[in-house]
């Protein structure tokens, strides 16, 4: 039922309309001898005059002298209902025929001037016959089988209109009720609120028990003052703010779990009565503070009227709830910042990478073709030309640019984890760190920084951090075995995690022994999080102890001690000196100075060559390849030149002896001329 003023209008107020009438009931195909009469209640007529001489009667006062269209029936199914003289002067304004297991709207002729009807407690299935009634202001229908809203396109005077428990499942068909004021369509199947925006003058609409999921679409209901949505299955509210009357709003009994989802409540002024009992937020602790704190303006709630205690109270949990909101929004707006710059490093990086990959693409192109030109190859094109890579190149060099106004770095401690994001976090370990935060760290964190940027702050790290035990890379580059060496500078590590993720040197199956070996004078108890064991290191020291062994033996002495550092050359030229003693005594001053420098000679052999020394012997080995090919390219042309005098001479060998044969005859055919020719050669040499 509706609460409020017309709370008992289907109820109470209707069964006082019993009036003491005498009607006759007859279907028109009847003789007058069939006529079947029902004899109503006599009572003395106490129906209230607030309904009809309320504040709205006064609108349509001037339209009784309105024309009036008579609808009459022919279809011999419907029945005729008759009022003597009398009863029409004396009830002439309202009828009601409540219980009287009606299953259709009977005809109601000469009755133009009704204002109130009441069909409450049938079983009608549809609205008919009514539509001459165009003066109703009151049809009650509550309690029957309707299941469309029909037949009242008509009625443009009605103002009160009651459908609950009914089956109607749309709300519908009320375009011409522009005046209507209260609409009750409660315990019906009405899933969704919608054709009720044209009804600027309606003030109750009542939508309990129905199988509505949500609240919307309300906008134009602009003198709406109480809705009622009990007992349904809302579970989200909005557009009730746009309500610019509206008082009372009933949400017992749904499934609203959050005040977010009721926010737009807030943002209404006119709100005083409000309940949400029955849902599952009035079981929270915060839920009556966080309703009064946003809407101030209530008076009761849940049909309870809010003390001033109350308010003070609300007022106080509000000013908590502000503090907390102010340092949620602050960790909120670091955690974004930090999110940020994480997603600006990650790009800056991976751009760097690609600039890397085309540039040693490149550097493979012209090493492998140096003197043929970049767009032929034995005549045929090649698929990217210079121009194309040219242009990517400066379009990731740009993107670089770009990216380098933004924060390119991130330097976090989180409990006891240092973690460094970006090259440029790398110059925070000269800050000057508190004590507590420098006994604290034992993780340090590496991500999206090259291990070569990694290798040049490792002596630093020692100093600042001496209690860091634990390493993890991510996204450092890490591609062969060999950066591992780097490690062994350090003081110490309890554990090493690298991630696989920007780090193709973990699918190498033996990286983990290689690891266990090198760095074994740190005896390390965990790798990705796997405890080492026993058998691990013995598998390590057969995998890699006679490899370290024969490449450090293999080395001219030096060559070792130019790889050792100062404490590793004392180590060297002890166990150089100490050759031919007895094994025992040497073993024992090995095990000594092992204890003192960590390292044994074997594993401190096995250095680490950064990327720019690494690049430096390329460039060598380019520089004497290209020296070589040269060289070569000079002795090929030589002997080609020479090849070539010698098949010249071959052909021309055999005129040329001809030449020189018949040249020798002339010369001796006359002997004295010859040798005084001769003799004048000799005497002119000397």
């Amino acid at each position: 039922m509706i609460p409020g003023k017309y709370r008992s209008v289907s109820g109470r107020a209707a069964n006082n309309v019993n009036c003491g009438l005498h009607l006759v009931i007859q279907t028109s195909s009847l003789p007058e001898k069939n006529k079947v009469e029902f004899r109503l209640n006599k009572e003395t007529s106490s129906f209230p005059g607030r309904l009809l001489q309320h504040d709205l009667e006064k609108n349509y006062s001037s339209r009784q002298g309105d024309h009036i269209n008579l609808v009459t029936s022919s279809m011999p199914s419907f029945p005729i209902l008759q009022r003597s003289s009398e009863e029409k002067i004396l009830y002439s304004d309202r009828l009601t025929l409540e219980r009287q297991k009606l299953t259709v709207c009977p005809i109601i002729d000469g009755e133009e001037h009704l204002r109130l009807l009441n069909f409450q407690h049938n079983f009608i299935t549809r609205i008919q016959n009514i539509s001459n009634l165009q003066r109703l202001i009151f049809l009650d229908l509550y309690d029957n089988q309707i299941e469309e809203i029909s037949g009242l396109s008509t009625l443009r005077s009605l103002r009160v209109l009651l459908l609950g428990k009914n089956r109607i499942k749309k709300i519908s068909n009320l375009e011409n009720l522009k005046s209507l004021d209260v609409l009750d369509l409660h315990g019906n199947q009405i899933t969704k609120i919608e054709n009720v925006n044209h009804l600027s003058d309606l003030r109750v609409l009542n939508l309990a028990r129905n199988f509505l999921s949500h609240v919307d679409n309300l906008n134009g209901l602009d003198s709406l003052t109480e809705l009622n949505l009990r007992h349904n299955q809302i579970t989200f509210v909005k557009d009730v703010d746009n309500l610019p009357c509206l008082q009372r709003l009933f949400l017992s009994f749904n499934n609203i779990s959050s005040f977010d989802s009721v926010s737009c409540l807030a943002d209404s002024t006119s709100l005083s009565d409000i309940s949400f009992d029955g849902n599952p937020i009035a079981q929270e602790s915060w839920y009556k503070h966080t309703v009064l704190q946003n809407m101030m303006q209530l008076r009761q709630l849940d049909m309870k009227r809010i003390t001033e205690e109350e308010r003070r109270m609300a007022s106080i949990a509000a000013k908590k709830e502000e503090e907390k909101k102010r340092e949620s929004h602050k960790l909120s707006l670091i955690k974004e910042k930090k999110r940020l710059t994480i997603n600006n490093v990650a790009r800056k990086w991976d751009l760097q990478q690609r600039v890397a990959n085309i540039a040693s693409t490149q550097d493979r192109k012209d090493s492998d073709f140096p003197s043929q030109d970049p767009c032929q190859i034995d005549g045929s094109t090649i698929s990217a030309s210079p121009e194309e890579t040219g242009s990517l190149d400066s379009g990731l060099t740009s993107a670089l640019q770009g990216l380098s106004v933004i924060d390119s770095h991130l330097v976090e401690v989180d409990g006891d984890t240092l973690s460094l994001y970006g090259s440029g976090a790398l110059e925070s370990l000269d800050r000057n760190w508190s004590v507590q935060t420098v006994g604290m760290v034992t993780t340090v964190s590496f991500t999206f920084i090259e291990f070569d940027e990694i290798v040049q702050v490792l002596p630093k790290l020692k100093i600042k951090f001496p209690n860091s035990l634990h390493l993890k890379f991510k996204e450092t580059n890490l591609v062969m075995l060999q950066q591992f060496n780097a490690l062994a500078q350090l003081r110490r590590i309890d554990q090493l995690t690298i991630d696989p993720q920007g780090n193709p040197v973990v699918n190498f199956t033996l990286w983990k022994y290689y690891v266990l070996f090198r760095l074994s004078h740190f005896s390390m108890q965990k790798i990705n999080g796997t405890e080492v064991t026993q058998n691990d290191m013995i598998m390590a020291e057969r995998l890699f102890g006679i490899l370290a062994h024969v490449a450090s033996s293999e080395l001219p002495q030096y060559r070792v001690i130019s790889i050792l550092g100062d404490a590793r050359k004392k180590q060297f030229r002890y166990l150089l000196e100490t050759k031919g003693k007895k094994p025992g005594v040497v073993n024992e001053e090995n095990n000594d100075s092992k204890r003192l420098v960590g390292e044994n000679t074997n594993r401190a052999t096995l250095n680490y060559t950064t990327r720019e020394f690494y690049n430096e012997k390329l460039e060598e080995i380019k520089e004497k390849k290209k020296f070589c090919k040269l060289y070569i390219e000079d002795l090929v042309k030589e002997a080609t030149e020479i090849n070539m005098k010698n098949e010249a001479l071959q052909k021309l060998w055999p005129q040329l002896f001809i030449e020189l044969v018949r040249d020798a005859v002339i010369e001796i055919r006359n002997k004295n001329s010859y040798m005084k020719f001769c003799l004048q050669q000799i005497t002119d040499q000397k």
